[in-house]
């Protein structure tokens, strides 16, 4: 189980910042446009999206534009926002173990690795970006998801999922233009988190 809040300064704590709202939290995925097509046209992922594998689900929009490149790199063309039930989300969170070892979380490296290499959820925690790819104080999180976790998450938990690289490539076009406003991007909160 993966230690969301960390116990240093109250400054350097890790929060995650996301959209949602009673029912569904927003996560954010980038995919080719194959994937892409057929998950819309379903409302899930289907026979292109390849279930065996590790696939990385990202609650911050500013973290998966710098990691796509604003939709501009290869097989990441396409900007996916999924809503999936706050059940869902609270259960990877859960069952989650950090992808690095963390001596204040697992006490020592052999808790760590048993835990990881039983664990289908991995928790990686990075610097948060800023409309140019900049580093954020603040960390955003991901969260990789495997075997039972991923048909879970493609057939129980996804609410909708909506294309929004038209968005993308008009925010990338406003900021290349020096014309984005900030009101513009999604609004994240952060989400409420307990022991």
């Amino acid at each position: 189980m993966v230690v969301i809040q960390r116990s240093d300064s109250l400054e350097n704590r890790n929060k995650i910042y996301a959209q949602f709202n009673h029912n569904t939290v927003r996560v954010y995925q980038a995919f080719n446009h194959q994937i892409a097509d057929e998950a819309i046209r379903l409302g899930t992922f289907g026979s292109c999206f390849k279930m065996d594998r590790m696939t990385w689900i990202k609650p911050s929009f500013l973290w998966m534009m710098y990691r796509s490149g604003w939709a501009t790199k290869e097989s990441q063309e396409r900007i996916l926002a999924i809503d999936i039930k706050k059940t869902g989300f609270n259960e990877i969170l859960k069952n989650a173990v950090l992808s690095s070892f963390d001596k204040e979380v697992y006490g020592n490296f052999d808790n760590w690795r048993f835990q990881l290499e039983n664990s289908e959820i991995r928790c990686q925690w990075d610097p948060d970006r800023d409309i140019y790819g900049n580093a954020l104080q603040r960390r955003a999180i991901q969260l990789g998801l495997k075997g039972s976790m991923v048909r879970r998450y493609v057939n129980n938990w996804i609410v909708k999922i909506a294309d929004i690289t038209d968005s993308v490539i008009f925010m990338r076009n406003a900021i290349e233009s020096k014309s984005f406003h900030g009101d513009i991007l999604p609004v994240e909160k952060e989400y409420p988190l307990n022991e």
